[in-house]
Protein backbone atom coordinates (compact mmCIF):
# COMPACT_ATOMS: atom_id res chain seq x y z
CA UNK A 1 0.00 0.00 0.00
CA UNK A 2 1.23 3.50 -0.75
CA UNK A 3 0.18 6.91 0.59
CA UNK A 4 -0.14 9.42 -2.23
CA UNK A 5 0.62 13.11 -2.40
CA UNK A 6 -2.65 14.98 -2.08
CA UNK A 7 -4.96 12.42 -3.59
CA UNK A 8 -2.68 11.85 -6.61
CA UNK A 9 -2.11 8.23 -7.59
CA UNK A 10 1.26 8.98 -9.12
CA UNK A 11 1.85 5.32 -9.97
CA UNK A 12 -1.24 4.99 -12.06
CA UNK A 13 -1.80 8.38 -13.56
CA UNK A 14 -3.35 7.65 -16.94
CA UNK A 15 -4.16 4.07 -15.97
CA UNK A 16 -7.65 4.60 -17.32
CA UNK A 17 -7.02 6.32 -20.64
CA UNK A 18 -10.54 7.65 -20.92
CA UNK A 19 -13.50 7.79 -23.20
CA UNK A 20 -13.16 6.42 -26.69
CA UNK A 21 -14.22 8.56 -29.66
CA UNK A 22 -15.76 11.52 -27.89
CA UNK A 23 -15.82 13.40 -31.16
CA UNK A 24 -18.40 10.97 -32.51
CA UNK A 25 -20.74 11.36 -29.58
CA UNK A 26 -23.00 14.09 -30.97
CA UNK A 27 -26.13 12.54 -32.45
CA UNK A 28 -29.66 13.69 -33.18
CA UNK A 29 -32.55 12.61 -30.97
CA UNK A 30 -36.06 11.88 -32.10
CA UNK A 31 -37.00 15.59 -32.05
CA UNK A 32 -34.10 16.56 -34.26
CA UNK A 33 -32.31 18.40 -31.46
CA UNK A 34 -28.68 17.56 -30.86
CA UNK A 35 -27.88 16.56 -27.28
CA UNK A 36 -24.62 18.30 -26.55
CA UNK A 37 -21.72 16.77 -24.68
CA UNK A 38 -20.30 19.15 -22.10
CA UNK A 39 -16.81 18.91 -20.62
CA UNK A 40 -15.34 20.39 -17.45
CA UNK A 41 -11.60 20.10 -16.84
CA UNK A 42 -9.55 21.42 -13.97
CA UNK A 43 -6.82 20.69 -11.44
CA UNK A 44 -7.43 19.69 -7.82
CA UNK A 45 -5.74 17.74 -5.02
CA UNK A 46 -2.48 17.30 -6.90
CA UNK A 47 -4.03 15.86 -10.05
CA UNK A 48 -6.47 16.65 -12.83
CA UNK A 49 -10.15 15.88 -13.14
CA UNK A 50 -12.38 15.67 -16.18
CA UNK A 51 -16.18 15.57 -16.29
CA UNK A 52 -18.12 14.68 -19.44
CA UNK A 53 -21.90 14.98 -19.28
CA UNK A 54 -25.07 15.63 -21.18
CA UNK A 55 -28.71 16.20 -20.28
CA UNK A 56 -32.01 16.54 -22.14
CA UNK A 57 -32.87 19.70 -20.19
CA UNK A 58 -31.22 23.07 -19.68
CA UNK A 59 -28.52 23.17 -17.00
CA UNK A 60 -26.97 26.31 -15.56
CA UNK A 61 -23.35 25.40 -16.26
CA UNK A 62 -21.92 28.33 -14.31
CA UNK A 63 -23.86 27.25 -11.23
CA UNK A 64 -22.76 23.66 -11.82
CA UNK A 65 -19.11 24.73 -11.88
CA UNK A 66 -19.61 26.67 -8.64
CA UNK A 67 -21.12 23.55 -7.04
CA UNK A 68 -18.13 21.49 -8.16
CA UNK A 69 -15.64 24.00 -6.77
CA UNK A 70 -17.53 24.12 -3.47
CA UNK A 71 -17.57 20.32 -3.16
CA UNK A 72 -13.83 20.06 -3.86
CA UNK A 73 -13.04 22.78 -1.34
CA UNK A 74 -15.03 20.94 1.31
CA UNK A 75 -13.24 17.66 0.54
CA UNK A 76 -9.92 19.45 0.95
CA UNK A 77 -10.97 20.81 4.35
CA UNK A 78 -12.09 17.37 5.45
CA UNK A 79 -9.42 14.87 4.42
CA UNK A 80 -6.36 16.63 2.99
CA UNK A 81 -3.14 15.51 4.66
CA UNK A 82 -1.37 18.55 3.22
CA UNK A 83 -3.15 21.29 5.13
CA UNK A 84 -2.80 21.50 8.88
CA UNK A 85 -6.36 22.70 9.46
CA UNK A 86 -8.12 19.77 7.78
CA UNK A 87 -10.35 17.58 9.93
CA UNK A 88 -8.15 14.51 9.51
CA UNK A 89 -4.92 16.40 10.25
CA UNK A 90 -6.37 17.81 13.46
CA UNK A 91 -7.06 14.23 14.49
CA UNK A 92 -3.56 13.16 13.45
CA UNK A 93 -1.85 15.90 15.45
CA UNK A 94 -3.81 15.10 18.57
CA UNK A 95 -2.13 12.75 21.02
CA UNK A 96 -5.37 12.03 22.84
CA UNK A 97 -6.77 8.51 22.89
CA UNK A 98 -10.22 9.82 23.81
CA UNK A 99 -13.15 9.86 21.39
CA UNK A 100 -12.98 12.66 18.83
CA UNK A 101 -15.71 13.90 16.49
CA UNK A 102 -15.29 14.11 12.73
CA UNK A 103 -17.77 15.00 9.94
CA UNK A 104 -20.08 12.14 9.00
CA UNK A 105 -18.64 11.77 5.44
CA UNK A 106 -15.16 11.27 6.92
CA UNK A 107 -16.44 8.66 9.36
CA UNK A 108 -18.15 6.94 6.41
CA UNK A 109 -14.81 6.82 4.57
CA UNK A 110 -13.05 5.41 7.61
CA UNK A 111 -15.76 2.78 7.98
CA UNK A 112 -15.10 1.72 4.37
CA UNK A 113 -11.38 1.66 5.14
CA UNK A 114 -11.98 -0.53 8.17
CA UNK A 115 -13.99 -3.01 6.11
CA UNK A 116 -11.29 -3.23 3.42
CA UNK A 117 -8.53 -3.45 6.06
CA UNK A 118 -10.21 -6.49 7.55
CA UNK A 119 -11.17 -8.01 4.20
CA UNK A 120 -7.61 -7.71 2.88
CA UNK A 121 -6.10 -9.27 6.02
CA UNK A 122 -4.41 -5.97 6.87
CA UNK A 123 -2.76 -5.38 3.49
CA UNK A 124 -4.81 -2.22 3.08
CA UNK A 125 -3.84 0.11 5.93
CA UNK A 126 -4.27 3.94 5.88
CA UNK A 127 -1.85 4.30 8.82
CA UNK A 128 1.17 3.03 6.87
CA UNK A 129 2.73 6.50 6.37
CA UNK A 130 5.59 6.15 8.93
CA UNK A 131 6.70 2.91 7.30
CA UNK A 132 6.75 4.67 3.95
CA UNK A 133 8.92 7.41 5.47
CA UNK A 134 11.29 4.81 6.92
CA UNK A 135 12.07 3.49 3.45
CA UNK A 136 12.69 7.04 2.21
CA UNK A 137 9.99 6.78 -0.44
CA UNK A 138 9.03 10.42 0.06
CA UNK A 139 12.57 11.54 -0.75
CA UNK A 140 14.85 11.22 -3.75
CA UNK A 141 17.06 8.81 -1.79
CA UNK A 142 15.09 5.67 -0.90
CA UNK A 143 17.00 3.08 1.08
CA UNK A 144 16.62 -0.31 2.74
CA UNK A 145 16.14 -0.09 6.53
CA UNK A 146 17.22 -2.89 8.83
CA UNK A 147 14.83 -5.34 10.46
CA UNK A 148 14.92 -3.66 13.86
CA UNK A 149 13.92 -0.33 12.35
CA UNK A 150 11.05 -1.96 10.47
CA UNK A 151 9.86 -3.78 13.59
CA UNK A 152 9.93 -0.56 15.63
CA UNK A 153 7.83 1.34 13.08
CA UNK A 154 5.37 -1.51 12.69
CA UNK A 155 4.59 -1.21 16.39
CA UNK A 156 3.47 2.38 15.78
CA UNK A 157 1.02 1.70 12.93
CA UNK A 158 -2.02 -0.45 12.27
CA UNK A 159 -5.63 0.38 11.48
CA UNK A 160 -6.62 -2.12 14.16
CA UNK A 161 -5.63 0.67 16.57
CA UNK A 162 -8.50 2.84 15.28
CA UNK A 163 -11.95 2.44 16.84
CA UNK A 164 -15.03 3.84 15.11
CA UNK A 165 -18.43 4.89 16.41
CA UNK A 166 -20.38 5.75 13.22
CA UNK A 167 -23.65 6.33 15.08
CA UNK A 168 -22.09 9.29 16.88
CA UNK A 169 -19.67 10.38 14.12
CA UNK A 170 -16.57 9.83 16.20
CA UNK A 171 -13.41 7.76 16.46
CA UNK A 172 -10.48 7.18 18.75
CA UNK A 173 -6.96 5.81 18.44
CA UNK A 174 -5.31 3.53 20.95
CA UNK A 175 -1.79 4.65 19.97
CA UNK A 176 -1.32 8.40 20.65
CA UNK A 177 0.98 9.08 17.67
CA UNK A 178 -1.14 7.13 15.14
CA UNK A 179 -1.92 9.10 11.96
CA UNK A 180 -4.31 8.35 9.10
CA UNK A 181 -3.55 9.04 5.44
CA UNK A 182 -6.77 9.36 3.40
CA UNK A 183 -5.14 9.52 -0.04
CA UNK A 184 -5.98 5.89 -0.83
CA UNK A 185 -9.69 6.81 -0.92
CA UNK A 186 -9.34 10.50 -1.76
CA UNK A 187 -9.95 10.20 -5.48
CA UNK A 188 -12.80 7.76 -4.99
CA UNK A 189 -14.41 10.13 -2.50
CA UNK A 190 -13.94 13.10 -4.84
CA UNK A 191 -15.57 11.19 -7.69
CA UNK A 192 -18.47 10.18 -5.45
CA UNK A 193 -19.02 13.77 -4.28
CA UNK A 194 -18.87 15.20 -7.81
CA UNK A 195 -21.34 12.61 -9.07
CA UNK A 196 -23.74 13.72 -6.31
CA UNK A 197 -23.36 17.31 -7.59
CA UNK A 198 -24.33 16.20 -11.10
CA UNK A 199 -27.27 14.16 -9.88
CA UNK A 200 -28.66 17.11 -7.90
CA UNK A 201 -28.66 19.08 -11.14
CA UNK A 202 -30.68 16.34 -12.84
CA UNK A 203 -27.70 15.04 -14.85
CA UNK A 204 -27.79 11.24 -15.12
CA UNK A 205 -25.51 10.57 -18.11
CA UNK A 206 -21.89 11.33 -17.32
CA UNK A 207 -18.31 10.28 -16.75
CA UNK A 208 -16.49 11.73 -13.76
CA UNK A 209 -12.75 11.06 -14.03
CA UNK A 210 -10.34 12.05 -11.27
CA UNK A 211 -6.65 11.21 -11.51
CA UNK A 212 -7.37 8.24 -13.78
CA UNK A 213 -10.23 6.74 -11.74
CA UNK A 214 -13.79 7.22 -12.88
CA UNK A 215 -17.50 6.74 -12.39
CA UNK A 216 -19.51 6.11 -15.55
CA UNK A 217 -23.29 6.37 -15.68
CA UNK A 218 -25.90 6.23 -18.42
CA UNK A 219 -24.81 6.40 -22.05
CA UNK A 220 -23.67 8.77 -24.76
CA UNK A 221 -26.24 10.71 -26.81
CA UNK A 222 -28.11 8.47 -29.21
CA UNK A 223 -28.08 5.52 -26.78
CA UNK A 224 -24.47 4.72 -27.61
CA UNK A 225 -22.54 2.98 -24.85
CA UNK A 226 -19.61 4.62 -23.13
CA UNK A 227 -16.25 3.01 -23.92
CA UNK A 228 -13.08 3.35 -21.87
CA UNK A 229 -9.53 2.05 -22.10
CA UNK A 230 -7.31 0.53 -19.42
CA UNK A 231 -3.74 1.68 -20.05
CA UNK A 232 -0.99 -0.77 -20.77
CA UNK A 233 1.20 -0.43 -17.65
CA UNK A 234 4.51 0.54 -19.23
CA UNK A 235 6.60 3.59 -18.24
CA UNK A 236 6.39 6.47 -20.71
CA UNK A 237 3.60 4.90 -22.74
CA UNK A 238 -0.11 5.58 -22.99
CA UNK A 239 -1.42 2.70 -25.04
CA UNK A 240 -4.41 0.51 -24.13
CA UNK A 241 -4.05 -2.85 -22.42
CA UNK A 242 -7.79 -3.41 -22.92
CA UNK A 243 -10.75 -1.54 -24.40
CA UNK A 244 -13.94 -1.93 -22.38
CA UNK A 245 -17.53 -1.15 -23.25
CA UNK A 246 -19.63 -0.17 -20.23
CA UNK A 247 -22.70 -2.42 -20.27
CA UNK A 248 -24.29 -1.38 -16.97
CA UNK A 249 -25.87 2.09 -17.18
CA UNK A 250 -26.81 2.35 -13.48
CA UNK A 251 -23.43 3.75 -12.50
CA UNK A 252 -20.12 1.85 -12.54
CA UNK A 253 -16.95 2.92 -10.76
CA UNK A 254 -13.51 1.95 -12.06
CA UNK A 255 -10.46 2.46 -9.86
CA UNK A 256 -6.92 1.41 -10.75
CA UNK A 257 -3.69 1.10 -8.77
CA UNK A 258 -0.34 0.17 -10.32
CA UNK A 259 3.27 -0.57 -9.32
CA UNK A 260 4.87 0.03 -12.67
CA UNK A 261 5.91 3.68 -12.42
CA UNK A 262 8.21 3.84 -9.39
CA UNK A 263 10.85 1.59 -7.88
CA UNK A 264 14.50 1.66 -6.87
CA UNK A 265 17.41 -0.71 -7.23
CA UNK A 266 19.92 -1.60 -4.51
CA UNK A 267 22.70 -4.14 -5.07
CA UNK A 268 20.88 -5.60 -8.05
CA UNK A 269 17.56 -6.03 -6.24
CA UNK A 270 14.52 -4.02 -7.32
CA UNK A 271 12.24 -2.61 -4.61
CA UNK A 272 8.71 -1.51 -5.42
CA UNK A 273 7.23 1.63 -3.86
CA UNK A 274 4.20 -0.43 -2.82
CA UNK A 275 4.59 -1.55 0.79
CA UNK A 276 2.91 -4.46 2.50
CA UNK A 277 2.15 -3.23 6.06
CA UNK A 278 2.13 -6.82 7.29
CA UNK A 279 5.79 -7.38 6.42
CA UNK A 280 6.97 -3.78 6.52
CA UNK A 281 8.66 -4.30 3.15
CA UNK A 282 7.86 -3.71 -0.54
CA UNK A 283 5.69 -6.27 -2.29
CA UNK A 284 7.48 -8.96 -4.31
CA UNK A 285 4.69 -10.31 -6.51
CA UNK A 286 4.33 -9.77 -10.28
CA UNK A 287 1.02 -7.89 -10.28
CA UNK A 288 1.57 -4.50 -11.94
CA UNK A 289 -1.98 -3.13 -11.85
CA UNK A 290 -5.45 -3.91 -10.57
CA UNK A 291 -8.67 -2.25 -11.68
CA UNK A 292 -11.66 -2.74 -9.40
CA UNK A 293 -15.20 -2.22 -10.68
CA UNK A 294 -18.11 -1.42 -8.40
CA UNK A 295 -20.99 0.94 -7.74
CA UNK A 296 -19.27 3.16 -5.16
CA UNK A 297 -15.91 4.70 -6.15
CA UNK A 298 -14.97 5.15 -2.50
CA UNK A 299 -15.12 1.40 -1.97
CA UNK A 300 -13.50 0.35 -5.24
CA UNK A 301 -10.71 2.89 -4.70
CA UNK A 302 -9.76 1.27 -1.40
CA UNK A 303 -10.04 -2.21 -2.86
CA UNK A 304 -7.81 -1.31 -5.84
CA UNK A 305 -5.04 -0.38 -3.40
CA UNK A 306 -5.67 -3.56 -1.42
CA UNK A 307 -5.55 -5.79 -4.50
CA UNK A 308 -2.27 -4.25 -5.61
CA UNK A 309 -0.78 -4.87 -2.19
CA UNK A 310 -1.95 -8.47 -2.03
CA UNK A 311 -0.95 -9.46 -5.56
CA UNK A 312 -2.86 -11.60 -8.00
CA UNK A 313 -2.72 -14.91 -6.08
CA UNK A 314 -3.99 -13.57 -2.75
CA UNK A 315 -6.07 -10.89 -4.47
CA UNK A 316 -7.84 -13.45 -6.62
CA UNK A 317 -8.74 -15.51 -3.54
CA UNK A 318 -10.14 -12.42 -1.80
CA UNK A 319 -11.96 -11.37 -4.99
CA UNK A 320 -13.66 -14.77 -5.13
CA UNK A 321 -14.57 -14.61 -1.45
CA UNK A 322 -15.99 -11.08 -1.68
CA UNK A 323 -17.39 -11.41 -5.21
CA UNK A 324 -15.26 -8.44 -6.29
CA UNK A 325 -15.02 -7.47 -9.95
CA UNK A 326 -11.32 -7.03 -10.72
CA UNK A 327 -9.18 -6.78 -13.85
CA UNK A 328 -5.60 -7.83 -13.08
CA UNK A 329 -2.51 -7.12 -15.19
CA UNK A 330 0.44 -9.32 -14.28
CA UNK A 331 3.99 -9.34 -15.60
CA UNK A 332 5.38 -12.62 -16.91
CA UNK A 333 8.93 -11.89 -18.00
CA UNK A 334 8.58 -9.15 -20.61
CA UNK A 335 4.94 -9.99 -21.26
CA UNK A 336 1.94 -8.36 -19.62
CA UNK A 337 -1.14 -10.54 -19.25
CA UNK A 338 -4.60 -9.31 -18.28
CA UNK A 339 -7.15 -11.47 -16.48
CA UNK A 340 -10.64 -11.04 -15.01
CA UNK A 341 -11.94 -12.20 -11.66
CA UNK A 342 -14.86 -14.68 -11.81
CA UNK A 343 -17.33 -11.99 -10.74
CA UNK A 344 -16.22 -9.63 -13.52
CA UNK A 345 -16.61 -12.39 -16.12
CA UNK A 346 -20.01 -13.35 -14.75
CA UNK A 347 -21.67 -9.99 -14.25
CA UNK A 348 -20.75 -8.43 -17.61
CA UNK A 349 -20.46 -5.01 -15.97
CA UNK A 350 -18.09 -4.19 -18.78
CA UNK A 351 -17.31 -6.02 -22.00
CA UNK A 352 -13.60 -6.47 -22.59
CA UNK A 353 -12.95 -6.00 -26.29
Amino acid sequence: MQPRQGFTKALKRGAVIGVIALAAALTFNARGRTPELHEIDNFAEGTTYHITWWADHAVDEAALRDDIDSALAQIDRQISNYRSDSDIERFNRSRSTAWQSLPAPVIDLLTIAQTVYRGSNGCYDPTVGPLFNLWGFRTDKPHVPDRRQIAAVKREIGFNHVELDPAHHRLRKTIPQLAIDMSSVGEGYSIWRLSRVLERRGIHNYIVEFGGDMLVKGHKPGDQKWRIAIARPMPGQLTPQAIMTVENEQGISMNTSGTYRRFFDRNGKVYSHILDPRTGAPVTHNLVSATVFGTDPRVSDAWATAMLCMGEAEGDKVAKKTDAEVFFVQRHGKTLIGSESPALRRTHTVKVN
